[in-house]
Order: C-alpha cells, then sequence, then structure tokens
C-alpha cells in the first residue's frame, strides 16, 4: 500500500470525532513528575485536552473511510484512555500542512508523503500495518492495459496515454513515472492525473486512456467491489514492493508520549483494523499484533525515490 498529488483533488473531506472511553479515574502525576520518576505517561499526558487527534490521507473515497477508521480510532481511544478525532484530510499536502501547523498529533501518510511530512512537519514514524507473516505488509504499483492492447511493455507505451492517480500519490505517479523515466519515454508518454486511483482504474475500464496506473491496493478492492474484471486486462509492469502506510506522531509529541502511542497502536486487535486491509492490501496476523514498529530508515527507498526524481513539497 499511499502520493505527488495536485491536479484533481479525492472529493470531500470528514472529520470524525469519536467518544471514546473516558480518561481514567485514577490518580495520574504531573508530566514533569512522570517523566522524572520514569513512570509511565497517563491521558493526562498524551491528551491534555482530552482529544487525541489523528489525520488520514484520502486514499479512498472519504465516504468508504469514515467507517472503517472509525473502528481504529475507538480502539486506539480505548487503549490511550481518551477521545480520538479522526480527521480524513482534503488532500495529502492538507495532512501535511495540518500536522506543521500543529492541528495533528498523528496521522496515517502514504510512503511519499510521509518522507514530506518528515522533512516539511518533522513526522516521527510510529507504526505500519503487519501482513499475515506479522512483518510490515507492502503493496506494489502496476501498469495496465486492455487484453487486446499491443503494449507488453513500458517501452511500447510511447505514443500512448496514461492515466496516474494524482500528484502526491507514491504507487499513483512517483514510482510509475520512475518506471517512464527509466526506460527513457518520459516525454513521449502523455501522463493524466485522473484524482485518485480509483479514478485512474475507471479512465482505463471506460476506455478513456490507454493505459492506467493500477496499484495491488486499488486492484484488490476494486476487483472485490465489482468495478474491474482483470480477465479483461493485462499487466505490463509492476514495482517493487512497496512499505505501507505509516503512523507517525507529529512535531510537537514528546518521545515519551510518542513511546506510549506507538504502544498503544501495537497493541490494537486485528479487527480493528481488518476493514483497513481491505483497501491497504493487507490481511492482519492472526495471534499477533496488527500494528507493527516501523522506522524513518524503513522509507529510505521512498526518500531516495523523491531524491532520484528531484521531488520537492512544491511537486505535490
Amino acid at each position: 500500500m499511499s502520493k505527488l498529488r495536485s491536479l484533481t483533488a479525492l472529493a470531500g473531506a470528514a472529520t470524525l470525532t469519536l467518544a471514546l472511553a473516558a480518561c481514567g479515574s485514577e490518580a495520574t502525576p504531573e508530566p514533569a513528575d512522570a517523566a522524572a520518576a520514569g513512570g509511565k505517561v497517563g491521558p493526562d499526558q498524551i491528551c491534555p485536552d482530552g482529544t487525541l487527534t489523528m489525520g488520514v490521507e484520502p486514499f479512498e473515497d472519504p465516504k468508504n473511510l469514515i467507517p472503517v477508521y472509525e473502528t481504529l480510532g475507538k480502539a486506539l481511544g480505548e487503549e490511550l484512555g481518551c477521545e480520538v478525532d479522526v480527521q480524513i484530510s482534503d488532500t495529502y499536502v492538507a495532512e501535511i500542512l495540518a500536522m506543521q501547523n500543529g492541528k495533528l498529533d498523528i496521522g496515517q501518510f502514504g510512503p511519499l508523503g510521509y518522507v514530506f511530512a518528515q522533512k516539511q512537519a518533522g513526522a516521527t514514524p510510529l507504526a505500519s500495518f503487519a501482513g499475515k507473516d506479522g512483518k510490515v505488509s507492502s503493496y506494489t504499483g502496476g501498469i495496465w492495459v486492455p487484453k487486446d492492447s499491443p503494449v507488453t511493455s513500458v517501452e511500447d507505451l510511447k505514443g500512448k496515454t496514461l492515466a496516474l492517480s494524482e500528484s502526491g500519490s507514491t504507487s499513483g505517479d512517483a514510482v510509475p513515472r520512475k518506471a517512464l523515466i527509466d526506460a527513457g519515454i518520459e516525454k513521449d508518454v502523455k501522463a493524466e492525473y485522473a484524482g485518485g486511483h480509483t479514478e485512474a482504474l475507471l479512465a482505463l475500464v471506460n476506455g478513456k486512456v490507454d493505459a492506467a496506473e493500477i496499484n495491488s491496493q486499488t486492484l484488490a478492492s476494486a476487483t472485490a467491489e465489482g468495478q474491474f474484471d482483470e480477465s479483461a486486462f493485462r499487466q505490463v509492469w509492476e514495482s517493487e514492493p512497496i512499505l505501507n502506510d505509516p503512523i507517525a506522531a507529529g512535531p510537537n509529541m514528546t518521545p515519551e508520549v510518542s513511546k506510549a502511542v506507538q504502544e498503544a497502536l501495537l497493541s490494537l486487535p486485528a479487527e480493528s483494523v481488518e476493514k483497513i486491509g481491505e483497501y491497504l492490501d493487507f490481511t492482519p496476523p492472526a495471534g499477533k499484533p496488527a500494528l507493527v514498529a516501523v522506522t524513518e530508515e524503513d522509507y529510505q527507498p521512498v526518500s531516495d525515490l523523491a531524491d532520484a526524481l528531484d521531488l520537492t513539497t512544491d511537486d505535490l
């Protein structure tokens, strides 16, 4: 699983305020006392205003994301002992700016979005979604064409139209564009931003383009929803695996609080993220944590990709 995005924004934004378990009734040390004693921070330190704010990238229509992240937010709130306000961002860059401006405590970013959130907003990765093997799950980018298309490789896309997702997407823009550059045909392909992963897929299904980026996440969900008949199309290119989206802490979160939030994320049960897995193409492991810890180094390949494409936040 997701990003260079700007031409057409995903429709809509949603803000969810999830009323969760109230803060615990037991006495909690003041922040300074807790730190000095090396004690575990409590709800008063994690969410001093009674609420922890979490942003989510707009990788799917917000109306689809609201119910699945409501479940995650409720489970996280119960672990932390406070309310979680989950916000589905308008765009990838909007989420980064919200964290930079102190409006988000934590956020789920696409891999490329995280790279810019780290550089611009000081985001620190905490956890990502685990696959069946208990390790960080991953997904792939892909380029698809109709089954009867003469295109059999990236090189054959010369002179063709290619639907990309949005500026700001790892698998929907950066990765396929790098493939075009490596093939020496970037300037010979008419690449069009469709406004999202699903929109790119539908542009291909409806015959509006010769080819489209379809990552494994979108392929899985679109096939399950009956939007895509894989037998009518062919994949002519597939990327290397991309680690799934990290959930990162904002710059105003202290190390002690970040650790507490990370521990809460790593304690979430599989059922709290099962529906998210249907969109991000992962199956939580049985009997193991639903999320696993990640570090900045885990996403270094994506940072290297941004450097190779000479990307800046102006490209979002």
